[in-house]
């Protein structure tokens, strides 16, 4: 597979000499946030389409999939919003609960404009005339955007009214049911469907939930175009995504590539690497080998067991207990589950217990079968996929990592010390938490 204009782009970073003409898209190429000013100067004023629908087979044409994760096509989504009718609402989904993932956060603090560009576009293809972004209070980002919002009003960009609405921090706050109960007031807990939220969802009207990527991305298309946008990227999965990108000496940045980028363009593999784990905390972790072979799109990372989800790739050092790893991210997703359905309330905590065996030394004889029985009855069954996403993480883990688990079982651990790797946030402590969602 090969990306068409293939590039990268460090946020921050000026932009080199010899990267192609395409880069960067998202973020400023001198390393600045971009105050409206600048941003206009660079994109001029926002190309309304003059009514609902019109601009949806533009980007249909695109290609565009969702950058929260799913990637599911933006055209359909918009489509059957628009087709709803009923007062739809327009939701621009900032929350980023992926402990490994920045992305986000990077945009909207470097390129708030684009992102609420976005937003605007996508509620008057849909014909929403309410919007919200909906975003982690814990960050300064809400009140700077706030003061955006009103800045762009004031100068009369915007035709859709626009609130921010703060999220918890939870895992699962950022999960589309889950924001759509926060911003009408509930808990951030998924919810069951039927109805979906294209249907029913912020006070009970059709709404549109798109993360903030995927708008800015959209912002871009109703400007330049369908081609300009599938200028890089592979043929069935076009464009650029913004990549959470963890080396394994603990440095970590943003970059912009293009889709079908390899891997090894984006990580530095070596003899100190021996894991990468692609798509965060619900993805599969990929043997070094066979990472440094695959590049950044579904095609080649779906066959392997894992996904580039949200553009989060983390490359585990040697010298580090996969297994121990595992175990301590494996609690943190259950302690943050909704604790609403069997899988969430019963497997999850079984299975983190389990790893939590298999992390120690001369591990239980039945701890490997105990976790593929409780994975295969809590898979698929949960109100959201949170369970999937985190037996999809514990499955891969059990593959990449067998030569630890075969030196715990006959009593030593490979790795040179103790100390812990990914990050896992603060929260709750008690297994009781599995019961209490905060």
């Amino acid at each position: 597979m090969t990306a068409r204009g293939t590039g990268l782009l460090i946020a921050g970073s000026p932009r080199p000499a010899d990267r192609p003409a395409q880069f960067p898209r998202l973020l400023p190429a001198d390393g600045r946030p971009a105050g409206l000013p600048a941003h206009l100067a660079q994109h001029g004023p926002l190309p309304y389409r003059g009514g609902p629908g019109r601009l949806i087979p533009e980007v249909t044409e695109s290609g565009l999939t969702g950058r929260g994760g799913a990637a599911f096509p933006v055209g359909r989504k918009l489509a059957a919003v628009a087709a709803a009718g009923r007062r739809p609402v327009a939701v621009a989904n900032g929350a980023e609960s992926e402990p490994l993932s920045a992305k986000d956060r990077t945009l909207l603090r470097y390129s708030p404009h684009l992102v609420l560009d976005g937003l605007q576009l996508a509620a008057e293809a849909v014909g929403a005339r309410r919007a919200v972004l909906y975003l982690h209070a814990d960050f300064s980002l809400p009140g700077q955007l706030a003061s955006l919002i009103s800045e762009r009003r004031t100068a009369g960009l915007d035709r859709a009214e626009v609130e921010v609405v703060a999220a918890p921090p939870r895992f699962l706050s950022g999960q589309e049911t889950a924001a759509v109960n926060v911003i009408n007031g509930g808990p951030a807990l998924p919810a069951f469907t039927p109805p979906r939220t294209f249907e029913r969802g912020v006070g009970g009207q059709p709404t549109l939930v798109q993360n903030v990527e995927t708008l800015a991305h959209l912002a871009l298309i109703a400007r330049y175009g369908a081609g300009w946008f599938r200028a890089v990227g592979t043929a069935d999965e076009p464009g650029s995504m913004l990549c959470t990108i963890g080396q394994a000496d603990g440095s970590s940045a943003v970059a912009e590539a293009a889709l079908g980028t390899p891997l090894r363009d984006l990580l530095r593999f070596s003899g100190q690497v021996q894991a990468v784990l692609a798509g965060g905390y619900h993805g599969g972790w990929l043997p070094a080998g066979q990472a440094e072979r695959l590049a950044l799109s579904s095609a080649a990372l779906r066959p392997a067991g894992a996904s580039a989800g949200a553009g989060v790739l983390a490359a585990l050092p040697a010298g580090t207990c996969g297994l121990a790893e595992m175990a301590r991210v494996a609690r943190y997703l259950a302690l943050e589950s909704a604790g609403q359905c069997g899988p969430c309330l019963n497997g999850l905590p079984r299975i983190a217990t389990a790893l939590a065996g298999l992390a120690g030394i001369r591990p239980d004889g039945c701890v490997i079968a105990d976790l593929e029985r409780w994975a295969g009855l809590a898979e698929g069954r949960g109100a959201c996929h949170h369970p999937d996403g985190a037996i999809r993480f514990v499955r891969s883990g059990l593959q990449v990592f067998a030569a630890e688990i075969r030196s715990h079982q006959q009593g030593t651990c490979t790795a040179a010390g103790g100390r812990a790797f990914l990050p896992v946030p603060a929260g709750p402590d008690s297994e009781n938490d599995w019961r209490m969602p905060r």
